[in-house]
């Protein structure tokens, strides 16, 4: 992996304490790597949206902004942890368009079910509930950003492209396993999150009345 740009010197104090004490800490390293990327990322948005702001001369609203930034964050933290592990910018990452397609498993629930087997049901349960959660803030930013609230069939539709394209960057730059119960699962997440968009919306709308 690439040197850390913003947290390396907190990721090599935590590494000198917890490094032989915890028996996941690549898990721990992969989520900094994830985090510094997401946050460098997101400060290219952040300009490249202040830019066509000027540019376009549109009248923007802090709170609106602010949400803007956080779900550009909360993407590339998802791509980074997902997809783009290994390093921080595309020409750093090998390809291969190769593959056999028999790599792929499309048969739902199998590879899930198959978890349940193992010595620990930690795999099982991430894998399940993992990919729920992760798109749950999905089904929440998608409607609540756009100026024309999109609707239950389109956000779910959005969540689960968002989670094939994961799915096939795995699949190409063989950085992980293509199934498809994380696409069922997180277009499942994708749907929750709206669910949740749709009473706080309804509830906020209950008090002010």
């Amino acid at each position: 992996m690439s040197k850390m740009i913003f947290l390396g010197p907190l990721y090599d104090y935590i590494y000198k304490i917890y490094a032989m004490k915890i028996n996941h800490f690549p898990l721990i390293r992969l989520s900094f790597y994830a985090v510094d990327k997401a946050i460098l990322y997101t400060l290219f948005f952040m300009v490249l949206r202040y830019i066509w702001i000027r540019i376009k001369k549109k009248k923007t609203y802090l709170s609106r902004e602010f949400g803007l930034a956080v779900f550009a964050f909360y993407i590339f933290l998802l791509f980074a942890l997902t997809v783009f592990r290994d390093g921080y910018f595309i020409w750093q990452f090998k390809f291969y368009f190769h593959r056999p397609l028999s790599q792929i498993n499309i048969i739902p629930l199998i590879e899930t079910f198959k978890l349940t087997k193992g010595q620990s049901l930690i795999d099982f349960f991430y894998n399940l509930y993992g990919n729920i959660v992760w798109f749950v803030p999905m089904g929440i930013f998608i409607p609540a950003l756009t100026k024309k609230h999109l609707g239950f069939s389109k956000v779910v539709l959005i969540g689960a492209l968002i989670s094939t394209s994961i799915e096939t960057l795995q699949f190409i730059l063989s950085t992980g396993v293509t199934d498809i119960d994380d696409v069922i699962f997180n277009t499942l997440g994708a749907a929750v999150g709206y669910l949740l968009y749709f009473v706080g919306k309804w509830i906020k709308m209950r008090i002010k009345v």
